[in-house]
């Protein structure tokens, strides 16, 4: 999508590689790549894209006729590198982190992707980044992908908040465009209509945010959206029940779900 609008602006193709810090792995751009890849493995590499609870390869992705992926529960896994961790030489004093990046005598990445049938990479985010919501695998950038779309949303970050009794909740912030409002029927009628949100996707918590929270590099700050959760200064907005209408996180409601989490022994943040 910034590859897009930015050619449109300027004119200038971008044209995008990948390649892990630490030298594990590597794509590069090949002939025929489609928008949104990134490119196919690079000479040496043998790159798969696996499930890291059961280690096995994760189906092909199904694309839809403009490119977006309709598998994202299946197709989304970590990248690994099954041939060697390349040029990687280990941690410096810190055994636990490499023993993490080797195991199984593969490199693992850290990075979520996943590959169409013709053997072309797409990133689909940070391993850290993903979501568990109903024993389903998540991952957030794939989700943002689709809430920018929203012509209100300047800014989007999507990240979990634990759930009352197991695994993820999904919540977003959005930074909207100057002079918009955050109109919860206009929203949920926006995710009704995009044709690859799953059905484990929507946020059941909305966060407005005058600006999205930023590191040092001017990354997104996910740490500290986590940790704020939905027990923040900004307005949020819930669904007390899937697919029921956005309404405001109130006091009263918030106390009830504090209740929730407790009578679990799980805390919201």
């Amino acid at each position: 999508m910034d590859a897009a609008r930015f050619h449109e602006r300027f004119g200038v193709r971008l044209v995008e590689g990948y390649g892990s810090s630490e030298g594990g792995a590597a794509i590069q751009r090949a002939p025929g790549t489609p928008p949104g890849a990134v490119g196919r493995a690079a000479p040496g590499d043998d790159l798969a894209v696996v499930d890291p609870a059961t280690r096995r390869e994760c189906p092909p992705a199904r694309l839809s006729p403009a490119g977006r992926l309709l598998n994202a529960d299946e197709a989304v896994g970590e990248l690994v590198n099954r041939g060697g961790s390349g040029t990687f030489e280990g941690y410096w004093r810190n055994p636990e982190a490499e023993a993490a990046r080797r195991r199984d005598g593969w490199y693992w990445t850290g990075d979520l992707f996943y590959r169409d049938a013709d053997g072309f990479l797409y990133f689909a985010g940070r391993a850290d980044d993903r979501l568990r919501v109903d024993s389903e695998n998540l991952a957030a950038a794939m989700i943002e992908a689709i809430l920018a779309r929203w012509d209100r949303a300047a800014g989007v970050a999507v990240y979990a908040v634990p759930d009352p009794v197991a695994g993820d909740q999904v919540m977003a912030a959005l930074a909207l465009r100057p002079g918009a409002a955050f109109d919860p029927a206009a929203f949920a009628a926006f995710l009704d209509a995009q044709p690859d949100l799953g059905t484990k996707m929507p946020p059941r918590f909305v966060r407005i945010a005058p600006a999205l929270p930023l590191t040092a590099t001017n990354k997104i700050h996910r740490v500290a959206l986590r940790r704020a959760s939905f027990l923040c200064a900004d307005p949020v907005w819930w669904r007390p029940a899937p697919g029921a209408p956005y309404e405001p996180l109130t006091p009263h409601a918030l106390t009830a779900l504090r209740a929730e989490y407790t009578r679990h022994g799980r805390t919201p943040a």
